[in-house]
């Protein structure tokens, strides 16, 4: 394990910088940071999705399992160099996707965000989960980055949506169909 925080505030940061798992210092907007920030975002949103109640115990169980995940992909980040997404982790949200999304009918048009106060937190997620990605791809234009981390995002954006549509249907929501303007 890692340091214990016996204090909170440290005044290192005050300059506008931050310490990464390897002791060197960078900016607070560096690349790197964003990524692992975004994720940590993306983290808290599951978070108040966690806190919805009557959630399928998949489900919950589930987002559970990713919040850990997702706490490995922010120290991964944290520590240049480091793996610790592997290819598993990606399989394991395929085969939930797919197991999920077995049971719903096919989309034919575009669907808007909401439907159910926790399907709504579930797209919220999912639009972070999405920008995650896109953080990612921006550090991966300076620096490596583990392909399966970028993997892993695009299968949880995927994940999300199929858990929202779920949890609109479990609630008795109605999912909102997208009107274009001019049909």
């Amino acid at each position: 394990m890692g340091n214990r925080l016996t204090k909170i505030y440290t005044r290192t940061g005050d300059d506008g910088s931050t310490g990464l798992g390897t002791g060197e210092r960078v900016r607070k907007d560096c690349a790197r940071v964003e990524a692992y920030g975004t994720v940590d975002e993306l983290n808290c949103c599951i978070g108040i999705l966690l806190a919805c109640p009557d959630l399928p115990a998949t489900v919950n169980d589930s987002l559970q399992a990713i919040q850990h995940r997702l706490f490995d992909l922010g120290g991964e980040l944290a520590v240049p160099g480091r793996t610790v997404i592997l290819p598993a982790d990606t399989t394991e949200l395929e085969i939930l996707l797919d197991t999920l999304n077995a049971d719903l009918p096919a989309l034919k048009d575009f669907i808007l965000p909401g439907g159910t106060t926790a399907a709504a937190h579930c797209h919220l997620a999912r639009a972070v989960c999405r920008r995650a990605e896109r953080r990612l791809l921006s550090l991966q234009q300076a620096e490596a980055v583990n392909p399966e981390a970028l993997r892993y995002l695009n299968r949880l954006s995927d994940l999300l949506f199929v858990i929202s549509r779920v949890l609109c249907r479990s609630s008795g929501g109605t999912e909102i169909i997208w009107k274009a303007r001019g049909k």
